[in-house]
């Protein structure tokens, strides 16, 4: 196993976002969990290819983030795109907590929204487009508190940096979540709602604590929120009217994967993966058609609030 002699490695930038961010061009970063873990062979190279363009075309440059033999890469090349999102790749999905141990023993990953961020911040970019958070999952049948509680949230509660993203998946417990990002001084906007979104359905029915209804309004209250705090902020951006799931339909296959999940025994960090599988498959591709309508139109959001913010 190869070993990184050198711990401090600095990221590597690709040219063109090392260019932007020394000139404080937009630059919006992307994560790659959802490429190489999230979407299928095939597919996850398409969205790749559309999430960058859709930032380029409302004026930012993209940075997809991945750690790639142990070096972070912030912006990747055509070639590490593809190794990526390659069916084969054997990437590892690295949070937080992994980005040492994969930079000191030579590893390669995706980046999960913790490690996206973390990296992002350290790389100068201050805003970031993803599909959804993690959050506080439910207790597990016969217990009444919980232990599993996304990564995400401590390190919104310690990243500057904005999220642009649309709300978190219907699984967890939405209420215990914004207690929690409430906790950690993370502000939470509604973009043009007043409902915070729940993933695959416009609302949660939970209101958002603050809304903007354009993107200079969301770079005003990120520039004047960095006054204040260190923390980050999250921009809650409803999935695309057209393309929200069946309320009816979503919730019988949230009961039909709760009961997969319970017979199984699925505990921990496998929960989500199957269950998501279960959305994918039951609603014919529909579940797959929403996710990936709303992380392109994060994308195109981050990107336009990412140019407000560097003028």
């Amino acid at each position: 196993m190869p070993v990184n002699t050198q711990p401090d490695t600095p990221l590597s930038l690709s040219p063109e976002v090392a260019d932007a961010v020394a000139t404080h061009a937009p630059v919006v970063a992307l994560e790659s969990t959802l490429l190489s873990h999230g979407l299928p062979p095939g597919r996850n190279l398409e969205v790749a290819h559309r999430l960058e363009g859709v930032v380029r075309d409302a004026g930012a440059v993209p940075a997809t983030i991945a750690v790639l033999d142990g070096i972070p890469r912030i912006g990747l090349t055509e070639v590490e795109l593809e190794r990526v999102c390659a069916a084969d790749s054997e990437l590892d999905k690295l949070s937080l907590r992994d980005l040492g141990p994969s930079v000191a023993l030579g590893r390669s990953g995706a980046t999960t929204v913790a490690s996206t961020a973390t990296l992002a911040a350290a790389a100068g970019i201050s805003v970031f487009a993803t599909g959804g958070l993690g959050g506080v999952h439910h207790p597990t049948p016969g217990t009444s508190v919980t232990w599993d509680v996304s990564a995400d949230l401590g390190t919104l509660a310690n990243t500057a940096i904005l999220v642009v993203c649309s709300g978190m998946k219907s699984i967890l417990d939405i209420a215990a979540t914004l207690e929690v990002l409430e906790t950690h001084s993370v502000p939470v906007l509604g973009y043009r709602t007043d409902d915070f979104p729940a993933f695959y359905l416009r609302s949660s029915g939970h209101p958002v604590p603050h809304r903007v209804d354009d993107p200079a309004q969301a770079a005003a209250v990120l520039a004047a929120h960095r006054r204040f705090s260190t923390s980050g902020m999250v921009l809650a951006n409803p999935v695309p009217v057209e393309h929200e799931l069946d309320r009816e339909m979503h919730d019988r296959l949230l009961a039909e994967g709760l009961e997969l999940v319970r017979d199984r025994g699925i505990t921990g960090a496998d929960v989500t993966p199957m269950l998501l599988e279960h959305f994918h498959t039951a609603s014919g591709g529909a579940s797959l058609d929403a996710n990936e309508a709303l992380v392109l139109s994060n994308a195109g959001l981050a990107a336009r609030v990412a140019a407000e913010l560097a003028r």
